[in-house]
């Protein structure tokens, strides 16, 4: 990532799917000497509260998997482990909530598995790097990453900033991959019922 071109990370950023949706973010610059770390020691450098919640999904998943393999006799456990999951996500989402800062914080004008665009009074520089915290309310998780500023575009008096994301978690990727097809699935319904309506 380091070593590609600004061009290169722009394509990168658009070979993933965004969705024009608003999402809170806080954006915390770093300094030119901070040493981005290696992707395998990641996790070390999370807020423990991101840290936790990704080993619980972790964990969710691994206890649900084998339940596919019982038949129809597993669907209600299944069901109701699915509830029960749901709650320690929503509890999860309450605790990640409270890792969003006031002064650091943005909102995106879109996002995506390769990064986001955040909507700034100000203008930022370009490879400017930073730590990011993404809440996705919708979702009931949070992401933390870092990430590298590749576009600066003034629009209605605002600055629409574009972010791709240079230390990320595949999980966390797939994450915002599937949390930006939801966004566009509800989008999608959301026109058609319009349309619906419009025309009754």
């Amino acid at each position: 990532m380091e070593n590609l071109t600004l061009e290169q990370k722009k394509q990168q950023f658009h070979e993933f799917f965004t969705i024009k949706h608003n999402i809170k973010v806080n954006l915390k610059p770093l300094s030119e000497e901070f040493q981005l770390p290696d992707h395998d020691v990641l996790v070390e450098h999370m807020p423990y509260a991101f840290r936790i919640a990704g080993e619980i999904s972790s964990l969710e998943t691994q206890a649900l998997r084998p339940l596919r393999h019982l038949g129809e006799h597993a669907s209600e456990l299944a069901q109701f482990l699915s509830h029960q999951s749901r709650k320690i996500d929503l509890m999860m989402s309450y605790i990640l909530q409270q890792q969003d800062e006031d002064d650091f914080r943005y909102e995106t004008f879109e996002f995506g598995g390769g990064g986001v665009t955040i909507i700034s009074k100000k203008a930022m520089e370009l490879g400017l790097r930073s730590e990011l915290k993404l809440f996705l309310l919708e979702e009931a998780a949070a992401v933390f990453c870092f990430a590298e500023v590749i576009a600066c575009h003034e629009r209605d008096g605002k600055y629409h900033i574009s972010l791709i994301f240079t230390r990320i978690r595949e999980e966390d990727q797939e994450l915002l991959v599937r949390a930006s097809l939801h966004q566009q699935t509800l989008q999608l319904r959301k026109r058609a019922n319009k349309n619906l309506d419009d025309s009754n």
